[in-house]
């Protein structure tokens, strides 16, 4: 028997799937996301089920000064080659395609008249992308900071070398020659619906997180651009970084252009959507999901990733120091958004396991038993302790903060380090699995900071949805939410940051009016994780006052270093 959106020409799929035909299906969205290390497209209907997906890996090339660069064009190839990919395995006919929507992380794309240009080492013109996790800016960041503007205010009261105006005045100061050849700065995101469609507008996600965008007043602040050093950037409207802002979901231009349509197997005129960030795809994938709250100002979601991001929905502006925003309009539209997280989440776990002298036999384990190495640990946490909530006692007295990156939420200090206490000389593979406990909580802990400085703030939650690919595993789930006292909320959909750029191509589509109603049409609550009472709220009660303390104290030897030293 048919139900629902299924039809029989869905019935005509599966036997076509099963001869390799492609065989037309229903109305279908992709959404196409281009994270650190990845390019990844992913087709659905308009339920909100995964058809297929489809991937390819990108470049990275990263030194010792904190410098992390990519190529623009081999990140456009990456995704036309994900597009194919997934057309492929899901046996798609592009004529059923009726939008598309895009999300990338927050690198910073320098495009001349020819096309890109080289950000830093002139042998590698190719390398045109400024990394999101780039630190070259710290100093620009400094002395921009050190300024005080008004604009501040929406970025926690302090910008990260993370954002863009930072990484332009670098651009300007160290790069001159690139600077003035460029005829665009975009963000990825933004680069991406421009090679889509040609189309010039930016989305408000983008430039309001983080290029200082007013979105609540709908302008720039020319004095903060002049302030800076950066006054050049508003002549002629801003047309170097966005004249025209649209919201997040508006259909652009006359959709894919020609070039584009052939390069991705599409058809030219397919609607395509003003993009987000990844991490607020992600969001829009989670936060508003059937079977939850109701109300997207209830819930934190929390992308945990290679970085981690938290972004909190209010109705009216939150300030809350440390903590980007609030943006206006940036995630949903007519909401603000707060915006913390760290700069290593899933790459802090990575760099903690492989500091030990048995990450060699946990990574041949690992591959043995054809999962990744994370996942092997919290596997064999999870038999060793017999349950989620008990693993924790696994961590005995090891403590971790995890700030391998510095601490972007709620303290955004860069400069900030990482602590391990309590480690003694066991090498052996319990005593990995131990550090690895140790730190998934350090994580959670960190979580619960940004969640308690936001709540003191004027923004509450009562529940997380979790996305990403460190966040997968039930171990981790329970501890979070063990560690935070809050309810973590899992999503049907396993990729919900491709889901949440499938909405925006739905609404660009016309499927939807609203990204509410899409949100709440296409994302369903799946499994609740409830937080351990009892013994085991009490020794996470005690590791996370721990944390702070360490945290606290590694700040201050910091200082006295610095004070020594000056």
């Amino acid at each position: 028997m048919l139900t629902g959106w299924r039809s029989l020409v869905d019935v005509a799929m599966d036997v076509g799937s099963e001869r390799g035909e492609i065989i037309l299906v229903g109305e279908v969205f992709i959404g196409i996301d281009v994270g650190t290390g990845s390019a990844r497209a992913g087709v659905f209907d308009a339920r909100g089920e995964l058809l297929a997906v489809g991937k390819h890996p990108l470049d990275i090339w990263s030194d010792d000064l904190g410098r992390v660069e990519q190529s623009s064009a081999q990140i456009w190839h990456a995704v036309c080659a994900a597009v194919h990919a997934a057309l492929i395995a899901g046996q798609i006919d592009a004529r059923n395609v009726s939008g598309i929507g895009f999300d990338a992380t927050c690198s910073l794309v320098v495009v001349g008249a020819q096309g890109g240009l080289g950000v830093s080492n002139s042998a590698h013109p190719e390398r045109d992308v400024i990394v999101w996790m780039d630190h070259r800016a710290r100093d620009q960041a400094k002395r921009i900071n050190e300024g005080r503007h008004d604009v501040l205010r929406y970025v926690g009261g302090r910008i990260s070398p993370e954002m863009q105006t930072p990484k332009l005045l670098w651009l300007k100061e160290e790069r001159p020659d690139i600077y003035n050849a460029a005829t665009q700065f975009f963000d990825l995101t933004d680069f991406l619906t421009w090679k889509a469609t040609g189309a010039l507008e930016r989305s408000s996600c983008t430039v309001t997180c983080k290029w200082t965008y007013l979105a609540h007043e709908g302008r720039w602040d020319e004095t903060y651009f002049h302030a800076i050093g950066l006054g050049d950037l508003a002549q002629d409207g801003f047309a170097r970084i966005g004249a025209r802002i649209v919201e997040p979901g508006t259909a652009l231009g006359t959709g894919l252009s020609e070039d584009a349509a052939q390069a991705l197997g599409l058809c030219a005129g397919t609607p395509v959507a003003a993009g987000l960030i990844d991490a607020h795809a992600g969001g829009v994938g989670t936060v508003s999901a059937s079977g939850g709250r109701d109300d997207p100002a209830q819930c934190l979601g929390y992308v945990f990733g290679t970085s981690s991001c938290t972004m909190t929905s209010t109705r009216e502006p939150v300030f809350v120091p440390g903590v980007w925003g609030p943006y206006y309009s940036a995630m949903i539209p007519g909401m603000w958004l707060n915006e913390g997280g760290q700069s290593a989440a899933g790459a802090a776990i990575a760099h903690l396991v492989q500091m030990h002298p048995a990450a060699a036999e946990a990574e041949a384990l690992a591959k043995d038993a054809r999962v990744s190495v994370p996942q092997f640990l919290a596997d064999r946490a999870l038999a060793l302790a017999g349950s989620a909530s008990e693993a924790v006692r696994l961590a005995q007295s090891l403590h971790v903060v995890p700030e391998f990156l510095g601490n972007r939420a709620p303290l955004a200090d860069p400069d900030a380090r990482a602590v391990i206490v309590g480690q003694g000389m066991e090498t052996g593979l319990d005593s990995l699995i131990k550090l690895y406990v140790a730190g998934v909580c350090g994580l959670a802990y960190g979580l619960r900071q940004i969640i308690e400085t936001q709540a003191e703030h004027g923004a509450p939650i009562t529940e997380i949805s979790i996305s990403g690919g460190a966040g997968l595993h039930q171990l981790t789930r329970q501890i979070i939410a063990d560690a935070t006292g809050v309810d973590v909320v899992i999503t049907q959909c396993d990729e919900p940051v491709l889901l949440g750029a499938a909405i925006l191509g739905a609404l660009a589509g016309g499927r939807f009016a609203k990204m509410t109603e899409a949100m709440r049409s296409m994302s369903h609550v799946d499994n609740r994780f409830a937080p351990a009472k009892a013994e085991i709220a009490r020794i996470h009660e005690a590791r996370f006052n721990a944390f702070l303390t360490l945290q606290g104290t590694a700040s201050s030897v910091r200082q006295s270093m610095a004070e020594a030293s000056a």
